[in-house]
């Protein structure tokens, strides 16, 4: 079986690190996987990108052309947007290629262009890391057009200008004309998927994101701590996102308000934030705060998640994130919404806790009770309870070898359904 992956970068950014583990996930298996990308970080040799200048100019051109048509829309929307109209010669170098299955992940940034997508003449694996696959442009929303079509009559009335999201979905189901296999990493999204009005009847398997769990294992809290300079017995929580605190969507209001019902209950607890610098006046939350910036390596970030009793994820609106599948193979049981993919991470009041849809109070009594139940270990550097089902449940479900033949058998299901 031979599969060729396509995603914008192979490391930077959530779906990118995903694709890449599934990449490396299949490869672990025995599949002959190659991936491409626009973007080269790693150094894999199995990963291909532009090789000319000419090339790379190309790749840094065509996202800022096609982010012309964006500035024609007024929305207040602030996610990403993506008309994908450029064209490419990506649908013929697939087409000649010796791949079995192409399988897509983020290709957006002008990539491919939808009508390049609906050119590929070879079984299609589309795995979700977001929205826009069966949405207008946009990559997120809590808006329904993409369940009852882009019409003029159901236009948000926070939008106006150029109806770039209808006609982005009209261009989709004009070149889309037979249906590929999709894939999302969550319950949540899949639904979405067969709810939608342009994916409705076709294929969808809920496959989760991989880890490689024998590298991403648990280090000693107390020697992760000393490296990090975290102090050695308080409480950490983490709070990690691309921008920090600055994404409404990732919920950092619902988390502050959440940390003021902890005032007083917590002693000695402090906050960890990852994907941010530390502002040039930090706002009093209440506890004192860590920020760490990026860390974008494997080893850091290893070393931040075994370091803290617990990550939060108060986000309104999640795929199935990166942060929570690593911080479960690190040990560290997860708190979050239950909402969206995040059901999907966490195992109620088993490798964390779920907390009541955007409800503080709530998401106040599961960090908690996750701190509580930490802390309290009588055994310093090892895992608790909480860490040993977090820890098993990573193994259980999100590693390589798991994922892999899951995604094996999907492989091999667009494979017969392929019509040519």
């Amino acid at each position: 079986m031979k599969s060729l992956l396509l995603n914008t970068s192979d490391i930077w950014g959530g779906a990118a690190r995903a694709a890449y583990r599934i990449h490396n996930a299949l490869r672990y298996i025995g599949v002959d996987s190659k991936m491409c990308v626009n973007h080269m970080t790693a150094g894999d040799w199995t990963v291909e990108g532009p090789q000319s200048k000419l090339a790379k100019l190309a790749v840094r051109i065509r996202p800022q052309v096609g982010s012309l048509l964006t500035k024609t829309l007024k929305t207040d929307n602030s996610i990403i947007h993506s008309p994908s109209v450029i064209p490419s010669n990506w649908s013929k170098y697939l087409n000649t290629s010796d791949a079995d299955v192409v399988h897509l992940h983020w290709v957006n940034r002008e990539m491919l262009s939808i009508a390049d997508i609906g050119r590929i003449h070879k079984p299609v694996v589309w795995t979700l890391h977001d929205m826009w696959v069966f949405c207008g442009a946009e990559h997120y929303t809590e808006d329904f057009r993409w369940r009852d079509g882009y019409t003029r009559d159901n236009r948000p009335s926070y939008e106006s200008g150029f109806d770039l999201n209808r006609w982005t979905w009209k261009r989709k189901r004009k070149h889309w004309k037979y249906p590929m296999h999709i894939v999302t990493p969550s319950r949540w999204l899949a639904d979405c998927v067969r709810e939608s009005a342009l994916m409705g009847d076709w294929p969808v398997q809920v496959v989760h994101n991989a880890i490689d769990t024998d590298t991403w294992q648990p280090v000693d809290k107390g020697l992760a701590r000393q490296i990090l300079h975290f102090p050695p017995d308080v409480p950490l929580l983490l709070f990690g996102a691309i921008g920090g605190t600055c994404d409404p969507r990732k919920g950092f209001d619902l988390l502050r308000n959440a940390l003021q019902h902890l005032d007083g209950q917590l002693p000695g607890l402090e906050l960890v934030i990852l994907g941010q610098l530390a502002p040039r006046q930090s706002e009093n939350l209440g506890f004192p705060v860590h920020y760490t910036g990026y860390m974008h390596d494997d080893v850091s970030l290893r070393l931040l998640y075994s370091a803290v009793d617990a990550l939060v994820i108060p986000s309104r609106q999640e795929n199935l994130p990166n942060a929570g599948v690593e911080a479960l193979s690190c040990g560290t049981p997860v708190v979050a919404f239950d909402t969206c993919g995040l059901p999907d991470i966490v195992k109620h009041k088993q490798t964390g806790y779920l907390a009541k849809a955007f409800d503080i109070i709530d998401l106040a009594i599961g960090i908690r009770w996750v701190l509580q139940a930490q802390v309290e270990n009588e055994e310093p550097g090892k895992l608790t309870w909480l860490g040993k089902n977090s820890r098993h449940d990573a193994v259980t479900r999100f590693s390589n070898s798991v994922v892999a033949e899951q995604y094996l058998q999907v492989y091999r299901m667009a494979g017969r359904a392929f019509k040519g």
